[in-house]
């Protein structure tokens, strides 16, 4: 036998060794095929060890190779996505797509196959900049090939990212656009109405100013999911679309405690997705979820537990589930179904009366929301991934707030104060310390990838002018950018999520005689911690609507000059209806406050508040908290804990800049006397007009202490971005990201520089925010559109006091007095409208008072003077 075997192979065997070998794409083909076959998750790392040696090659790769490892690719992240390796598929989609276009490559569905599922993909885990960049990629190609089909899927998956992240105007325009104008099938229509009917929902919600009115919005939105389910009746092939209309009128119902209803429906919803065939693993616990949900909100708590268990079950390899136990940390991964479920099965354990089992299942959820921020890279989808964190914070704080008044344990409101304080600020804080630890390599890419969006910004900003084949193009770059940073930044997978030393905090806040006041502003509750005389307590006030309007009419009166002169004794009135409603503490041992706002309080100027009601209509003599406290600022605890007093420069010197614009309708003609006045007190470089470039500040910008920027702003809007003007151009808050100044102090004398989008968890969106990432630890800037003329005078003041060796904080609360006490001001210009505006964020350490060598040497002359007269004396 074993002679019979050699004899068929050295007989054979030139036959064998005579065929040409495979080519390389068939080798590549020959092993996606095995995979396929029998998909393992253990079997994916042999398409990677497939394509690192077809990389490891040096053979000149053909392109019909290079497709191959495109199409290798997909076929990975598909099956990634399967078996839950949702970061892993983002990668494999994304290394395809870059392949696809750096190659020029064609005869390949890469929408279909690529960029519609990596899309979604980034939509799952929260990712919604690059989403929204990878569905525009894919429309703007449907719509040169015009291809109407692959129009509508991006226009459908568009407008669930503008869902997702909050733009719920631009959803409902969209799909309504695409309704009334393009020529769609019943499918398609019928589809586009499910989503419209969701952005409804959400429209309906929300209502705020920030999303369309919708006429009519109860008839609409229940006739629009039963319009969508006529049309799709008549298409096989769209039955888990009818299932998610079903599912959507169930949600709705419940929102509107018709339970019956809401159930009926979801028992329809049932029966379409069951039919649903091949339906993914995560589709099935999406569905088990909304049960969970929908019982929940029942009050079958054991029900929804129950459900809730079944979704662990299919998203958890070798969960157990025995008595209704929580997954082990360690199991846990990116999905957003996960997170969902671990919500809920915290609040069904707060029903229950457990609140530290509710801790724990919240606890487990915040590592995910972790895990799914350490994806992220572009600045939004961070902010909004923190909004959605601050949701549980909100429900953590309250428990711990329980716990507190049951046991009465400090640690429970430490707890509490460290979750708050992790909500503040995020993205910012993430910002300047990834920028302290990056390598030149990561922020060039940081720095290239922020231009870029600045450039779709500013083209955006054009409207039905803009260039979309310039934004395309910037997308591109956007993205090759950001896969190249994800690249430099997969070893570093390590949580960024501080924790404040409260010792060291209670320390500084001593040695500055100052008391903090953070605040927490959540959905139902307002929360806000006290620190002072080492210690922390937590108090609460009602955030309903009842409670923001007496804080909004106060924000009010400074909408506008007048507001405030032409009725007086209702903004004394108001100011002390907003003190009582903030609960502030009466009496203090400390002269200094810092306040952390959270929400609307980040506009509202506390030092105008009113301590006592009075009938006078003299400004000077009303009951401001200005008169008993120098109040600042500051965006969180552990910006006021970091700062670092050894990056003070010694001498105070000043960049200006005042473009003054004479002869233009934008004249700002008390700003030369604001300079004037200012060179007077410090040596410095100051532009002025033609001067007042953006090129001449950042190029001088690293070498003075205290820039003042005296100009024109704006706070934008809902799709404006805030800005600066300069002599020569108008910069957006975003363009002063990659500075990368340390200045002393940044003076904002200019209008709204505080101003911009809000966020709760972030703050607003304003030209102070671009400053503060560029490095700015101690900033001066307005709430408002501020006086001309009464800015000179307040400035003047403020520069006077910081002369004397005032603090910055010391020098602005001041500066508002002097302005008060000044008897060449008017009373009416003395309203708080024009003293009020500009807020101080940073430090409270002292200025050094400046050597006067004059005095130095007249010292040693007297000195002099006195020993020859003892001389003489003696003699």
């Amino acid at each position: 036998m074993k002679t019979f075997i050699l004899y068929l192979f050295l007989f054979c065997s030139p036959i064998i060794f005579g065929q040409n070998p495979p080519a390389q794409e068939d080798k590549i083909y020959d092993a996606i095929d095995h995979f396929v076959a029998n998909p393992t998750e253990e079997k994916l790392h042999d398409l990677s060890i497939t394509e690192n040696a077809f990389w490891k090659n040096p053979k000149p790769k053909t392109k019909p190779e290079l497709l191959a490892i495109v199409i290798l690719n997909c076929n990975k992240a598909y099956y990634e996505k399967q078996f839950n390796r949702i970061q892993d598929a983002i990668n494999s989609y994304e290394n395809a797509w870059k392949i696809y276009k750096k190659y020029n490559l064609s005869n390949y569905d890469i929408v279909e196959f690529c960029l519609k599922p990596l899309g979604n993909l980034h939509s799952i885990i929260g990712d919604y900049d690059n989403a929204e960049n990878t569905i525009k990629q894919y429309y703007y190609i449907a719509n040169q090939e015009k291809n109407q089909e692959k129009k509508i899927a991006a226009i459908l998956n568009l407008s669930n990212v503008y869902q997702n992240s909050g733009k719920i105007d631009l959803a409902i325009d969209l799909l309504e656009k695409t309704i009334r104008s393009e020529k769609l099938s019943k499918t398609q229509k019928g589809i586009l109405l499910n989503n419209l009917g969701n952005s409804y929902v959400l429209s309906y919600n929300k209502r705020d100013i920030t999303v369309k009115i919708i006429p009519n919005i109860f008839d609409k939105l229940e006739n629009t999911y039963l319009d969508a389910i006529k049309l799709l009746q008549s298409d096989k092939n769209q039955v888990e679309t009818i299932a998610n209309c079903y599912r959507n009128l169930a949600s709705l119902n419940s929102q509107w405690q018709k339970f019956d209803l809401a159930n009926s429906y979801f028992e329809k919803a049932k029966n379409y997705f069951y039919a649903t065939p091949n339906l993914s693993t995560r589709k099935t616990a999406q569905f088990k979820y909304e049960e969970a949900s929908l019982l929940f909100q029942q009050q079958k708590l054991n029900e929804s537990t129950a459900a809730i268990t079944a979704v662990f079950k299919l998203l958890i390899p070798n969960y157990s589930g025995k008595n209704n136990s929580l997954p082990e940390q360690n199991s846990l991964y990116t999905e957003t179904t996960l997170l969902d479920a671990l919500d809920l099965q915290a609040a069904i354990f707060s029903k229950q009366n457990q609140p530290k089992k509710a801790l724990e299942s919240y606890a487990l959820a915040f590592h995910i929301d972790e895990l799914f921020a350490n994806l992220m890279v572009y600045e939004n989808s961070k902010i909004i991934n923190q909004t959605r964190v601050r949701n549980r914070t909100e429900k953590c704080i309250a428990i711990y707030d329980l716990l507190y008044q049951k046991e009465q344990k400090q640690s429970y409101i430490e707890a509490a104060f460290q979750l708050a304080e992790q909500s503040k600020s995020g993205v910012l804080k993430s910002y300047l310390s990834q920028n302290k630890t990056a390598s030149r390599k990561e922020k060039l890419h940081i720095e290239q990838l922020q231009n870029w969006s600045n450039v779709i910004l500013k083209e955006q900003q054009k409207g039905d002018l803009a260039d979309i084949a310039k934004i395309n193009e910037a997308i591109e770059k956007q993205n090759g950018l950001m896969l190249s940073l994800k690249k430099i930044r997969s070893e570093n997978t390590a949580s960024e999520k501080q924790t404040i030393d409260l010792k060291a905090l209670y320390t500084k806040l001593e040695k500055d005689k100052a008391m903090m006041i953070e605040y927490f502003s959540g959905y139902e509750k307002m929360y806000f911690f006290t620190l002072a005389n080492k210690q922390i307590s937590l108090n609460q006030l009602s955030n309903n609507a009842h409670t923001s309007v007496k804080i909004l009419q106060f924000i009010d009166y400074f909408n506008n000059p007048n507001a405030i002169i032409n009725n007086i004794k209702s903004y004394n009135h108001y100011g002390k209806i907003a003190y009582d409603v903030l609960r502030l503490p009466k009496k203090t041992n400390y002269n200094n406050w810092i306040i952390i706002p959270d929400g609307i309080l980040n506009f509202l100027p506390f030092e105008a508040l009113i301590t006592q009601e009075s009938n006078t209509t003299n400004f000077a003599q009303m009951h401001y908290l200005l008169n008993d406290y120098n109040i600042g600022y500051e965006n969180s605890a552990q910006f006021y804990l970091s700062f670092d007093p050894n990056k003070k420069m010694q001498d105070k010197t000043v960049l200006g800049i005042f473009p003054v614009f004479e002869n233009t309708a934008f004249t700002l003609s008390y700003s030369k006397n604001e300079m004037n006045s200012i060179q007077k007190k410090f040596e410095g470089k100051y532009f002025q007009n033609a001067e007042a470039t953006f090129d001449n500040f950042k190029n001088n910008a690293v070498n003075y202490s205290i820039l003042h920027l005296s100009t024109h702003a704006s706070s934008g809007d809902i799709d404006t971005p805030a800005s600066i003007k300069f002599y020569d151009q108008e910069i957006l808050y975003s363009e002063f990201y990659n500075l990368n100044i340390n200045p002393d102090l940044v003076v904002l004398s200019a209008c709204e520089t505080g101003i911009g989008k809000l966020f709760k968890a972030e703050g607003a969106m304003s030209i102070a925010r671009g400053f503060q990432l560029a490095g700015a630890q101690n900033l001066l800037f307005s709430l408002w559109k501020v006086n001309d003329y009464t800015t000179s005078v307040f400035m003047d003041s403020f520069y006077h006091n910081i002369k004397k060796g005032q603090s910055y904080l010391e020098a602005n609360a001041n500066a508002k007095r002097d302005f008060l006490k000044n008897p060449n001001i008017s009373n009416a210009k003395k309203s708080p409208y024009y003293w009020s505006a500009f807020v101080y964020y940073g430090d409270l350490e002292k200025n050094k008072a400046p050597f006067n060598y004059i005095y130095i040497i007249l010292g040693i002359v007297l000195a002099i003077a006195l020993i020859w007269l003892f001389i003489r004396f003696k003699k």
